[in-house]
């Protein structure tokens, strides 16, 4: 393929992803949609919707020729190793103190559950889209852990048991859908088309919906008021990271749409689930919202970059 035919591919991956997303700002600043449509479809989103997606995703998944453990495996080591490198390198910089926790779950926690499986299927389609919400799970279940220990261990003004970390993810919508499309799936429980279609008619609203809540939250002033830790974390989040967790796949035989999809994962922007957590737990939540906001409005442009040079190299 040319170089042309890779961008021109790059961008109808992307492109539609943050159209509907400049939509949903635009559409909050002509006051079409307001806090309250954004909470309650952001609700719907997380406890019906993306659930309906991804149990729909999964339950006729071959998951001996597409489910690879390695894979999952090694998205999940990058995950706690980009933990572990940023909390070393952050107690020189920005140093003890609540910004420390703040910073380092905004420059690894990804938002996977809409803009990283949205790319997912972007590229690849409903596989992709299975593919990726099993690399999902995985990766979720480690942000969870990790983003609580790092704003307790801050020295955040609330603390969270260990209990209440388990309780969380056993509750977790999307935990629940995975688990329940992969057991289906795997032991080929047929489950009635009239549930299948109904379930299916939720899953189509997902992406549309929650991509027009995420950006009817976006604020432009990010970009002129981002502190340096937001910028730093901002740069880490979508240029280093994805770049060190995909040249290290390499090695591992990956297959393209494998790579691809664990690429989509790694160069999400910042998950909006960092800010409700800095705030619940006493940590600089004007610092997680800088980074949330400045990771997804410069994430159409490191994503498109990624994908053509991994299309133009031949990787995916």
């Amino acid at each position: 393929m040319s170089y042309l035919d890779n961008l021109l591919f790059s961008l109808s991956v992307t492109a539609p992803i943050f159209l509907v997303m400049a939509a949903g700002w635009f559409l909050r600043r002509l006051k079409w949609i307001d806090d309250a449509f954004v909470e309650t479809g952001s609700r719907l989103v997380f406890n019906l919707a993306l659930p309906a997606l991804i149990v729909t995703s999964l339950v006729n998944l071959d998951l001996d020729s597409l489910v690879n453990p390695r894979q999952v495996g090694f998205g999940v080591t990058v995950t706690v190793a980009s933990f572990v490198l940023l909390w070393i390198v952050s107690a020189w910089w920005p140093g003890s103190g609540p910004d420390r926790g703040v910073f380092v779950q905004g420059a690894f926690r990804g938002n996977l559950g809409i803009i990283g499986i949205a790319v997912c299927a972007s590229l690849y389609g409903n596989t992709g889209l299975a593919v990726g919400s099993v690399l999902l799970a995985g990766i979720t279940l480690a942000y969870n852990i990790l983003s609580v220990y790092a704003l307790t261990a801050s020295g955040g003004r609330q603390h969270t048991s260990w209990h209440q970390i388990v309780r969380g993810i056993t509750r977790n919508p999307l935990i629940i859908s995975i688990l329940l499309g992969l057991t289906l799936a795997a032991f080929k429980v047929p489950v009635p088309d009239l549930i299948l279609t109904s379930a299916a008619y939720f899953g189509q609203m997902t992406l549309p919906l929650a991509l027009l809540c995420v950006g009817a939250t976006l604020s432009l002033d990010a970009l002129s008021h981002g502190t340096a830790a937001a910028f730093v974390a901002t740069a880490l989040k979508l240029v280093v990271l994805p770049i060190a967790g995909t040249l290290a796949a390499l090695p591992f035989g990956f297959s393209p749409m494998e790579l691809g999809t664990l690429f989509a994962m790694f160069a999400s922007p910042t998950a909006t689930a960092s800010y409700v957590m800095a705030r619940t737990m006493g940590g600089n939540h004007q610092l997680a919202a800088s980074i949330v906001a400045l990771t997804t409005l410069l994430a159409p442009i490191s994503l498109s970059v990624g994908i053509y040079a991994l299309r133009t190299l031949g990787l995916i």
